[in-house]
């Protein structure tokens, strides 16, 4: 199988996906055009990866099909499609066949059943087959030569794939979508038996459902959840079994005028694709267009009236002379934008050296700078801190505005370097006013990746070079300045010039949605030097006092384990999943809760967490076992190597980028999850210390998601009790369980807590119930009464998840949006899925908007003050700070009124302040 690939793209699967997951997109005249885009740039990737092969794009035709006259239901169940959609799919399969790729449309039968005829042809059995697709049914293709590839998420399905994506073969996934049916699709399959029991029963009986339905005698035996029941059942529905079976099966014989020769890349049109890049509006793709048919000797002319200019050739320089370097000083001084970034020797910017910078200040021209590289035969570089010097006073310069791709890291790399071997001076950027990374992040949190590789690809469609590109990979990998400057000089460059033209791209996008606009410009920005800050301060650790707790974990764990032993009978590996299986459900017989994907009994944290709650005593020994040794591996042994030799503090990262409702994350150290509710956790933060004549001061809001709520839904019941003052959950207590305030019990308290934190996130009667330990048909009267009583929330939470269904996204109280691919998903769990991130998001995102104005509102009174006083770090809705001795009182008082002041609400924003000499102490 020497040979290309033949690859086969699902464009239906991709067109629909494409719609509902990808933010909207529009010309100046209305047309809707985000999924012709989401497509072709799928395509266009693909082409990259496969240069060599065949392809074909294989849409569904109109019209039924065979599987219509099969069954009367087939796919009743799905809307008309939007027409928003049906007004793409013409200039899609137009620009399709104008890039050169085979199309295909075959009437009478869906595009899964052209691509299986393909893909299982005798001309396609000597080569290997790809089909890029997101849909699961097409699992049933795959053999030794045809995989599964999403080009949406990058990720590949093979043989083994399939199993342990389904736990069954490749051959068994037609009987499995007969037994669970797919609700896309409105297969019927067999009510009440979903994924795990499907697997469960072909595992079982080693075949598919002919070998199943002759061997329902042994169903009964099989280690399934209600399997008593379960030959009743598929004995009651075993025509409809049978009849999902053939709705499922893909045709691999559909009649097909075509060869694969036939389906060999053509040459592109460039006079249809500049036709339909001007109607779609798709400027880089036009101008690109434009491009390539002028090396290829062809004259296209734009069909407008203007032909919008071409894009001049990249013009990387690097520069290695003093007059080069002053001609781009002085284009740096007249910029009215510069984008700027910074190569280093590493990814931690607390410790990573300088290496050289580049610039950009218009698009496809820009100078990378090397200072260090050190190869052997390196030319002669300008003077480290000569050219430092020269660029300080720009760099500095906050009216000279810049952008950068996660400038956070640039800006603290450019702090640290110390200029003539002095270590407090290096340079402080100011005028940072654009991140792309932001800029796409606050354009659409639910993309995966914002890195600059992924964005340019996306929004440029522009490959960049890779890092492993130019410096290898793995154990051989090079330092930036161990890489020659030929191939440097153009990586670099390349930086500074994609950031630039992917702010050009994202900031037309951001300022069609202002609210969004104004989240970047009001908050995220702001916060980008905040937080470097707060990275380079780092918190002092007793790395003494973490090498005791370490010891003392790890004596508990020994006795643990020992306990283990004796409840087991026998010595077996903690760690092991095969030798815990035996134990807990061969030896001891517990209850099998849930299987793996291979058909195994699971031993998963969940599953052991739920057998501990039902008091068997090894599964909460091994829950036990299993946090000392998560604390004593993550934290206790790891934090003292994390130390920075240099400043003697811990310099965890910030990541403004990553969470969709805008929260912060935090990694190396991960301090978000230290857990606080066991004495183990709060030890450690007992390691985090204040230094000699300082204290560590603890900045919590309180209830601030509760609060938010308040306003959101504007209940008078949840707004009296908290412009009182009063505690709010022992005045829900009082109104659900309808007793006076003063007569509420600590277990009704609690319960109403769970009552009132549940509802924000969406848990169910079911959940309720097991949270508080009643049956399901109280715990939902106790939700009835609650919102009874409070109906604002029941009307906030209807009107949130009609608002979600209409226009397919929420937002925060400043304007920050997140968007629900999933809110009108036929698939009741997506949907469900997606109402409940819905009614939570306003409130979470609101609450991460606060304190990120917090923060900046902090940070900007401390600095003004001059107070000697600074944030240390930041977890969840608490700031911490580090703060001399006599002016403890002082910054109390001064940061409650900060922090309060972050956000005007319809309640107060109540801050609780502790101080402590440690952490623990303060919070």
């Amino acid at each position: 199988m020497s040979q290309a690939p033949l690859v086969l793209v699902d464009g239906s699967s991709y067109l629909y996906r494409a719609f509902h997951a990808l933010p909207p997109l529009t010309t100046s005249k209305g047309l809707p055009t985000g999924a012709v885009k989401g497509v072709l740039n799928m395509l266009k990737s693909l082409r990259k990866q496969y240069p060599d092969s065949p392809f074909a794009v294989v849409f569904d035709a109109k019209g039924g099909t065979f599987r219509d006259d099969m069954y009367a239901e087939y796919k009743a169940n799905r809307p008309s499609m939007p027409d928003d959609m049906r007004v793409q799919i013409e200039p899609l399969h137009q620009s399709v066949i104008a890039l050169g790729f085979p199309l295909l449309c075959v009437e009478g039968v869906e595009a899964d059943d052209v691509i299986g005829t393909l893909a299982r042809s005798s001309a396609a059995a000597d080569r290997p087959v790809i089909i890029s697709t997101g849909d699961k049914d097409m699992a049933q293709l795959v053999d030794g030569h045809i995989t599964l590839v999403n080009t949406m998420t990058g990720s590949a399905m093979d043989v083994e794939g399939v199993k342990e994506k389904f736990g069954v073969a490749p051959e068994q996934i037609i009987d499995y979508l007969a037994l669970m049916g797919d609700s896309s699709d409105n297969i019927p399959g067999v009510p009440g038996i979903g994924p795990k029991t499907a697997s469960g029963l072909l595992v079982g009986v080693n075949g598919g459902l002919t070998e199943l339905y002759a061997n329902l005698d042994i169903v009964p035996t099989l280690p399934i959840r209600g399997a008593k029941t379960l030959p009743a059942k598929l004995e009651e529905h075993r025509e409809m079994a049978f009849l999902s079976y053939q709705l499922a099966t893909i045709k691999i014989d559909v009649p097909l005028d075509v060869e694969l020769d036939d389906l060999q890349m053509g040459k592109p049109d460039h006079d249809k694709l500049a036709e339909l890049y001007t109607l779609l509006e798709f400027k880089s793709w036009f101008d690109e267009n434009q491009r390539d048919a002028k090396r290829s000797g062809q004259e296209v002319v734009a069909p407008v009236a203007e032909e919008p200019a071409v894009d001049a050739e990249l013009k990387y320089t690097t520069i290695l002379t003093q007059a080069d370097f002053d001609l781009w000083l002085k284009k740096l001084n007249d910029a009215k934008l510069i984008a700027f970034d910074t190569e280093t020797t590493g990814i931690d910017a607390q410790q990573a050296q300088l290496v050289g910078l580049s610039f950009a200040v218009q698009a496809n021209e820009a100078a990378y700078i090397p200072l260090t590289h050190s190869y052997m035969g390196v030319p002669d570089q300008l003077d480290r801190d000569t050219v430092l010097r020269a660029l300080k006073p720009i760099l500095e310069d906050p009216s000279k505005l810049k952008v950068g791709q996660h400038a956070k890291f640039d800006m603290n790399i450019l702090a640290n370097c110390a200029i003539g071997g002095d270590q407090s001076c290096g340079i402080t950027v100011q005028g940072i006013a654009f991140d792309t990374m932001l800029e796409s992040y606050v354009l659409d949190s639910t993309a995966t990746r914002h890195d600059m590789d992924s964005l340019a690809l996306k929004y440029l469609n522009h490959t960049t070079t890779s890092f492993q590109d130019i410096a290898g990979k793995g154990a051989k990998q090079l330092t930036f300045d161990q890489i020659s400057l030929e191939l440097a000089g153009p990586y670099a460059a390349e930086d500074a010039d994609v950031t630039l033209r992917l702010h050009q791209t994202l900031q037309e996008k951001l300022n069609a949605i202002p609210s969004l606009s104004k989240v970047l410009s009001e908050i995220e920005m702001p916060l980008v030097p905040v937080l470097a800050r707060i990275e380079r301060q780092g918190a002092l650790v007793d790395a003494n006092l973490l090498g005791i707790q370490s010891v003392e974990l790890g004596e508990k764990m020994v006795a643990l384990e020992r306990e283990a032993f004796a409840i087991a009978g026998e010595e077996f590996n903690l760690g092991s999943p095969k030798q815990l299986g035996v134990i807990l459900y061969e030896k001891l017989g517990l209850p099998i809760l849930s299987k793996t994907a291979k058909g195994q009994a699971s031993t998963a944290e969940a599953v052991l967490a739920e057998l501990a709650e039902q008091d068997y005593p090894l599964p909460k020994v091994l829950m036990q076992y299993r946090s000392m040794s998560k604390l004593k591996s993550t934290y206790t042994d790891r934090l003292p190597e994390q130390i920075n030799p240099r400043t003697g503090r811990i310099h965890t990262s910030y990541h403004q980028a990553v969470a969709a409702t805008g929260r912060l994350s935090s990694s190396d150290p991960n301090l978000q999850n230290i857990p606080i509710r066991t004495a183990e956790g709060r030890r450690i933060r007992q390691a985090f210390v204040a230094p000699k004549g300082y204290k560590l001061l603890a900045a919590d809001y309180s209830q601030i998601e509760l609060r938010i709520m308040a306003h959101l839904a504007k209940d008078e019941g949840l707004l009296h009790a908290f412009r009182n003052d009063l505690d709010v959950h022992k005045a829900t207590a009082a109104e659900v369980f309808g007793v006076e305030l003063a007569d509420v019990t600590t277990d009704q308290r609690r319960s109403a807590k769970a009552i009132n934190f549940g509802l924000i996130y969406g848990m169910s009667a079911f959940g309720l119930a097991k949270q508080i330990g009643v049956d399901r048909k109280q715990s939902q009267a106790y939700i009835d009464r609650y919102f009874a009583r409070y109906p604002g929330v029941l009307e906030y939470m209807e009107r949130t998840r009609a608002q979600a269904a209409e226009q397919g996204f929420v937002e925060t109280i400043f304007g920050r949006r997140l968007y629900l691919p999933e809110i009108n998903a036929k698939n009741p769990a997506l949907r469900k899925g997606a109402e409940r991130t819905a009614i939570n998001a306003p409130m979470q995102g609101t609450a991460a908007d606060i304190i990120k104005k917090a923060m900046v509102a902090v940070d900007n009174w401390l600095t003004t003050s001059g107070l000697d006083a600074k944030v240390i770090l930041q977890v969840h809705d608490e700031l911490v700070l580090e703060v001399r001795e006599d002016l403890v009182d002082q910054v109390r008082e001064d940061i409650r009124t900060h922090m309060s002041d972050a956000a005007k609400l319809d309640v107060p924003l109540l801050v609780e302040v502790g101080v402590g000499n440690n952490w623990d102490e303060a919070h």
